[in-house]
């Protein structure tokens, strides 16, 4: 964790800590780093931060950064950051055990009880011809989603940036390019429910989930159903889990094609290191998914 103490250079003399008030500069970011700390899994934005303290975005920009050295935004990624290495450090063994006997915990999305099945590979090189996709968007935690279906079950979901559900369509699209789309959120409104409405989990009513890609794809997304809430792993864990242990960068290729965002859990997936590397939703999301996790596990 940072040190969130001012340096030398910007603190008040050791004087004015002790026996005097704190500073309006003080308290104020003394406000902001409690409020990140505690928030940190919502994600906060900087409007939201700015709001809390009072002040405006670009004072409270300059004003934490004289103070502690990074901006709020970076202070917000590092608080995650730490989570997430934390998160990875005690994963191991526990992945170990779920990698090879398929553990069901209390602390697992896969508390959805995900059943899935994988499409042929001829039905995948076919770009999906001849298959009817359903389509709608939803809200979420993370977002405004779009829900793609099959008659077989869910087959994608993604998210809608700036609101541009046009490019969250053809981004749809281009996975499954000889497929037919029609809109029809009344048919995808029952598959948002049960993915972002914990309470829905249920293991008597298992979420469907069709994977549409290549051998490698599917074993890569196979994997990734049985990483735990709360936990995380790298590329290539994957790839040693698999029996391709030199194959970290096309597991990571294959992470990013992953169709079905949240559900097939590729934002548990890390950095050697710990580090958050790319998501194909957004690193903001990501870090926002890690910490909707940990507070479910925390609740």
């Amino acid at each position: 964790m940072l040190d969130l103490m001012p340096t030398a250079r910007h603190a008040p003399a050791p004087d004015l800590w002790r026996e005097e008030p704190a500073t309006p500069d003080y308290e104020r970011v003394r406000r902001i780093v409690s409020f990140i700390s505690e928030r940190w899994r919502d994600q906060p934005s900087l409007d939201e931060i700015a709001a809390h303290a009072g002040l405006s975005t670009t004072h409270v920009h300059h004003l934490f950064r004289r103070w502690c050295g990074l901006t709020p935004k970076d202070f917000l990624a590092a608080i995650t950051l730490d989570n997430a290495r934390a998160l990875l450090a005690d994963s191991a063994s526990v992945l170990d055990t779920s990698y090879e006997v398929g553990l069901s915990g209390p602390g697992r999305l896969h508390d959805l009880f995900v059943t899935h099945e994988a499409m042929t590979p001829g039905e995948y090189k076919a770009g999906g011809a001849g298959l009817d996709m359903a389509y709608g968007f939803h809200p979420s935690p993370f977002g405004e989603a779009i829900v793609v279906a099959t008659e077989r079950g869910i087959a994608g979901l993604g998210f809608v940036d700036d609101g541009d559900r046009g490019h969250a369509l053809a981004d749809m699209r281009r996975r499954w390019p000889r497929a037919s789309y029609r809109e029809d959120a009344g048919a995808t409104a029952a598959y948002a429910r049960r993915i972002f409405e914990p309470a829905l989990w249920r293991g008597d009513t298992p979420l469907r989930v069709v994977l549409i890609g290549t051998d490698f794809e599917i074993r890569v997304w196979q994997t990734l159903l049985r990483i735990p809430l709360g936990r995380a792993t790298t590329y290539s864990g994957i790839a040693s889990h698999i029996g391709r242990p030199s194959a970290a960068r096309a597991v990571g290729a294959a992470v990013g094609k992953n169709p079905i965002s949240f559900v097939v859990p590729c934002h548990r997936v890390l950095g050697r290191s710990g580090q958050l590397t790319g998501y194909h939703w957004g690193l903001t999301r990501k870090q926002a998914m890690l910490g909707w996790e940990r507070g479910r596990i925390a609740g």
